[in-house]
């Protein structure tokens, strides 16, 4: 698929809620992205509101000023926000219906489906157009459990997990990918969330639609399904959550039930209390701390990937060049930096792998 398509924030687009809209504006090989629409950012290049670096994607006030001033016309609308719950906003709808009356078709992600709305559902079939719940689990059927197949996997799998929810693992994992990808090894990302598959993810699942008792059988298979099709060098998964946030503790799976080779772990510095969870007072572990309970599990953390959020640039190197002279393992800054320095260090690791089961 490579739609075109806009993605609706809604005046959202420069906070952390719109993070499904963040990725979409780095990179998708499933829809072409041809606008915004968001209210308070009318006018503006998303890429420019989101990390400073133009991206030719206008953002536009509504879907009519978008059709009147745009050159070319969308086929989908994609709902490019992450709310608490997974609620669909009120205000939201209305826009919903004049995409709905423009023929697009509608894609969200959120857990409130939009194929159960009935005022939506009953403007779609008037208008003849699709409305897409990525979101919407699947039947049990379809599921798999664990097996043990895993163990077949004769490559490096990295997980790149986080300290915490909402700190961009998902984007790093495409970033390192692409460098891996850059120095010639034939590198694939498994996702696990619903942008992942937005942009275009051909292996993987969304984590949180599926059934507890088959999260450890779809990490799985999508990477005996990645082995199998294209005899990956390394294939990296996109963490969820964090092994200790309360409110949505998980990733013990990508170390066990994947068969981790090693880890990519992103931490915020600055933030003291777990995304989400601030007034139940939960400290966050400290780098240090993560690093060792990983190891409990058995594998080694192999880089370090830093979100600066709340930091100075000065702030965040100098963090940086501790963490990294104690550590003795990478500490990169991706959005400053890239993650460029980290294809040496996969590399080793493609070169020097053994099969741990032969």
């Amino acid at each position: 698929m490579k739609g075109k398509a806009i993605v609706l924030t809604n005046g959202y687009l420069d906070t952390h809620k719109a993070k499904t809209a963040h990725g979409l504006i780095r990179g998708t090989e499933r829809y072409e992205i041809i606008g915004i629409i968001d209210h308070k950012n009318a006018g503006k290049d998303a890429g420019e509101v989101l990390d400073g670096k133009k991206r030719n994607i206008p953002i536009y006030a509504s879907i009519e000023s978008c059709n009147a001033e745009s050159t070319q016309k969308a086929e989908f609308l994609i709902i490019g926000i992450a709310t608490k719950g997974g609620v669909l906003p009120e205000d939201m709808v209305p826009f919903i219906k004049s995409a709905i009356k423009a023929g697009m078709s509608v894609v969200s992600g959120l857990h409130e489906f939009l194929s159960e709305n009935t005022t939506i559902t009953e403007l779609a079939e008037v208008y003849n157009v699709e409305l897409i719940d990525v979101r919407k689990p699947k039947h049990n059927k379809e599921l798999h459990f664990w097996s043990g197949k895993i163990a077949e996997v004769a490559c490096p799998k990295i997980p790149v997990i986080g300290t915490d929810c909402n700190m961009g693992k998902r984007t790093t994992s495409r970033f390192i990918n692409e460098a891996a990808m850059a120095v010639g090894l034939n590198a694939h990302m498994i996702y696990t969330g619903q942008t992942g598959w937005l942009q275009g993810g051909k292996y993987g699942f969304i984590f949180d639609s599926t059934l507890n008792d088959f999260i450890s059988g779809e990490i799985e298979h999508a990477i005996l399904e990645c082995y199998k099709n294209e005899k990956p060098d390394v294939m990296f998964i996109e963490g969820q959550s964090s092994l200790q946030n309360p409110s949505g503790p998980c990733g013990s799976e990508f170390l066990i039930s994947a068969d981790a080779d090693g880890v990519i772990l992103q931490h915020a510095p600055a933030r003291k209390y777990f995304h989400g969870s601030e007034g139940y007072k939960r400290t966050m572990p400290t780098l240090e701390q993560e690093i060792a309970l990983i190891e409990m599990y058995g594998v080694k953390t192999i880089a370090v990937t830093i979100n600066y959020q709340d930091m100075t640039l000065e702030e965040a190197r100098a963090y940086q060049q501790e963490k990294e002279a104690a550590l003795g393992i990478p500490v990169i800054l991706p959005l400053e930096d890239g993650v460029g320095r980290l294809a040496e260090t996969i590399g080793s690791l493609v070169t020097n792998f053994k099969h741990p089961y032969k």
